[in-house]
């Protein structure tokens, strides 16, 4: 892929490459750090923020979101990385799951054929 820019001679195309394109900002770049420059100034800046906090999950959440995968506490617990034991508790409402357990939770309520294909995928016959 490469982008056209205008040659210093009349109406001369040049062909520069992305990469040419890349070390030229950088070259900007630094230039304007070295001259103690304002970047936000000079460059568009964004500031991006994942709003990924883990939702709860009560008992019934937890049943359901093991449902979704069609497993049993066992393998649920394995596919986790956490003990039956924990399942188990967080089934039966005696301990609230991990913030980790629940955004890979969240992640298998949100798109439950990925994590099912994922799962099968994970199955090796001995």
């Amino acid at each position: 892929m490469t982008a056209r820019k205008k040659g210093p001679e009349k109406g001369l195309e040049l062909k520069t490459s992305i990469a040419e394109q890349i070390i030229e900002g950088l070259r900007e770049f630094t230039e304007a750090l070295e001259n103690e420059e304002v970047v936000s100034e000079r460059f568009t800046c964004r500031k991006f923020e994942l709003d990924i906090k883990p939702q709860s999950f009560d008992p019934e959440k937890v049943k359901e979101t093991r449902k979704l995968l069609r497993a049993s506490q066992t393998v649920f617990a394995l596919f986790l990385g956490v003990s039956v034991r924990a399942v188990r508790s967080w089934e039966q409402g005696r301990q609230e799951p991990s913030p980790i357990a629940c955004r890979f939770m969240d992640e298998i309520q949100r798109n439950p054929a990925y994590w099912r294909l994922r799962f099968r995928e994970s199955v090796v016959a001995k």
